[in-house]
């Protein structure tokens, strides 16, 4: 009788280790998902943004993050020549640049 008794723990054993490795597919298949509908989308984001800051050039016409619309003077490094105005010239960070214009879209400057 005890020999049936022992049969049955082995069998339960195995059953838990079973249950709790499918346990964490619900976690696995959210991070999945979380991926492709999160990660993903904001890294391909990040890289066009990249991607236009490096093709920027002196004659562009660009809109920063505050709202400025103006003519790039003068790229550098780090920051970037604006002219906002006739003989009105701001210096900002590059990474304030949110989008580059299509040429002649700003009438007079």
């Amino acid at each position: 009788m005890s020999l049936f008794i022992s049969d049955a723990f082995a069998q339960g054993a195995a059953a838990s280790t079973e249950s709790s490795l499918m346990s964490f597919a619900p976690l696995i298949l959210m991070f999945v998902v979380l991926y492709f509908i999160m990660i993903r989308p904001q890294m391909k984001r990040q890289k066009e943004h990249r991607n236009m800051l490096a093709a920027m050039a002196k004659g562009d016409e660009v809109v920063t993050s505050g709202g400025l619309v103006g003519k790039v003077g003068k790229v550098g490094d780090a920051y970037v020549t604006i002219e906002v105005a006739d003989n009105v010239e701001i210096t900002v960070q590059k990474g304030a640049v949110t989008t580059i214009l299509p040429k002649g879209t700003i009438k007079a400057l």
